[in-house]
């Protein structure tokens, strides 16, 4: 966890590989911790095809079967099931705006938003952006999109920038 922190969370991420990796995991987060799920992470890397979106859009149930087996990732069929919509979402994204990235960042103006918060218990648990988003993501079929979870996402992906001011990380991450 200490070193996701140190060099990963709150990094502006632009690749759509990148985001849709994290858009599964927050998913697959829904009611666990995002120790339980980060833990898992390599096991989802495997099972997912590194998060290739095309590939992951094309799991038949025969994958789905494969992965509600696969001990390396959360085994709930609604999340698994999310997982492949949602690949399936982001290609018909990617086909309408040109990217996934593109279509995310759209809900924080292109930039990186640098809160100032103090202590933990000044962070929200979502925003009107991320409401947007997840109403927007909804929309367009997405699932396991909630407010909090794109909240999550957000802040996982460098669109919001909530490490705590005396973090020494909120100076050092780049607005993106």
């Amino acid at each position: 966890m200490t070193a996701y922190h140190d060099t990963e969370w709150g990094v502006p991420q632009h690749s759509d590989q990148v985001l849709f990796e994290f858009l599964v995991l927050e998913g697959a987060q829904a009611g666990l911790s995002w120790s339980t799920v980060l833990h898992r992470r390599e096991g989802y890397r495997r099972a997912f095809a590194g998060f290739a979106v095309d590939v992951v859009a094309a799991f038949d149930q025969t994958d789905v079967d494969r992965l509600l087996a696969d001990a390396g990732i959360v085994r709930n069929r609604a999340k698994v099931a999310s997982a492949i919509g949602n690949a399936r979402a982001v290609r018909a994204v990617q086909a309408e705006i040109g990217s996934l990235d593109r279509y995310l960042w759209s809900f924080v103006g292109g930039s990186s938003i640098r809160h100032r918060y103090r202590s933990l218990a000044e962070v929200p648990a979502e925003t009107p952006e991320s409401g947007a988003m997840s109403a927007d993501l909804r929309r367009r079929g997405f699932s396991f999109v909630g407010p909090t979870i794109c909240y999550a996402l957000m802040q996982a992906t460098g669109m919001v920038n909530d490490h705590e001011m005396g973090c020494f990380r909120w100076s050092e991450v780049e607005p993106g």
